[in-house]
């Protein structure tokens, strides 16, 4: 019983390991998309960094992206600041691939 309860333990701790890493690579993902928003819209330094962590835990509201893009959207129409859907999806995309490489690399 010994060998079942290693490679439980095993995934368990495997399993572990990779929502970190997927939470990592999401927050990042956030971040990088909320400095490009900031730019976007003006901001620099800590305004810009501050706003980041405002989208940071606006992404934490629900499962998915819908909330980073209610959040990015909204704060564009408010500054009449014309970007669609697909465009800040894209920029989406675009982070989320350098997230997971910066992740992978420990930055």
């Amino acid at each position: 019983m010994t060998g079942l309860d290693d490679r439980q333990k095993a995934f368990e701790n495997k399993f572990k390991h990779d929502e970190e890493v997927t939470f990592k690579v999401m927050t990042r993902r956030a971040r990088l998309l909320g400095m490009w928003a900031a730019e976007q819209m003006g901001m620099t330094g800590s305004d810009a960094s501050d706003y980041a962590k405002t989208v940071v835990m606006a992404d934490m509201e629900e499962a998915g992206h819908a909330d980073l893009i209610r959040k990015i959207k909204g704060d564009f129409t408010d500054r009449d600041l014309d970007f669609s859907d697909h465009r800040i999806e894209k920029k989406m995309e675009e982070f989320l691939s350098i997230a997971k490489q910066q992740v992978m690399d420990g930055k």
